[in-house]
């Protein structure tokens, strides 16, 4: 009997230390999370990234099975570049997920009207709740200096409609194309990202400041931890010309 007590007992201690340290590990956590948004202020930061996808290869690596209206070949629009995100930065790494009075809430028709460069709402949503509500604009301000930045960049002719399946290109054969196309636009300014099967064209991203002028980009866009490749498979636009 004494020694089944004892057994009981300590099995009891050991169960109820775990529960406390659970317990502490949570609360630790939600500590951690309070104080990550504390640091973080809404309007806080130093410049802005324009942040363009390259639709055909976020379909090859991941749209097609989550049937993204994006990737559907059916979808009357070819999409080629897309607007990922307008990203707040700081000079060294960045704020993300700011407390907003509209707790980072996108109303549908604001999403609606975002649908043409940003064809996700899944993706809209996530941008501003993570992003976009460090801009201190609000969501209103927000989408529209998103589609104003966007609209400000000229995308260079060769990847309009591109229906090349053989097309590849070094990061800095791309750099060089959106400087020509964009005159105010500096090699410094802008990034390219690749990665997975034969290097391909993730991304390209683009340096703002706070007055929506083109500027040099931080530590954050480091080209060779983004794309180190010599070369860049670019996959074509379903259905380009």
């Amino acid at each position: 009997m004494t020694k089944t007590f004892h057994r009981f007992a300590r099995a009891a201690l050991a169960l109820t230390a775990a529960i406390v340290l659970i317990a502490g590990d949570a609360a630790a956590q939600r500590y951690r999370d309070d104080d990550n948004q504390s640091r973080h202020k809404a309007g806080v930061f130093d410049y802005y990234v324009l942040a363009l996808s390259w639709s055909p290869t976020y379909c090859a690596d991941r749209g097609n099975s989550r049937n993204d209206q994006q990737c559907n070949p059916r979808n009357r629009r070819p999409y080629a570049f897309v607007l990922h995100g307008l990203w707040p930065q700081y000079d060294r790494g960045w704020p993300e997920n700011c407390r907003t009075s509209d707790e980072g809430w996108v109303p549908g028709p604001v999403a609606d009207r975002m649908l043409d460069i940003m064809p996700s709402k899944r993706l809209v949503f996530n941008e501003y709740r993570k992003h976009g509500t460090c801009s201190g604009l609000g969501v209103d301000r927000y989408f529209a200096l998103s589609r104003e930045l966007f609209e400000k960049v000229n995308i260079p002719s060769k990847f309009v409609d591109l229906d090349d399946d053989r097309m590849t290109i070094s990061p800095g054969e791309l750099v060089r194309d959106f400087v020509a196309a964009n005159p105010t636009l500096r090699p410094d300014m802008i990034a390219v990202q690749c990665g997975g099967a034969g290097n391909r064209l993730r991304e390209v991203r683009i340096c703002f400041d706070k007055a929506g002028m083109f500027r040099p980009c931080g530590s954050n866009e480091n080209q060779r931890r983004l794309c180190s490749a010599d070369r860049m498979y670019v996959p074509p636009v379903r259905g380009g010309r």
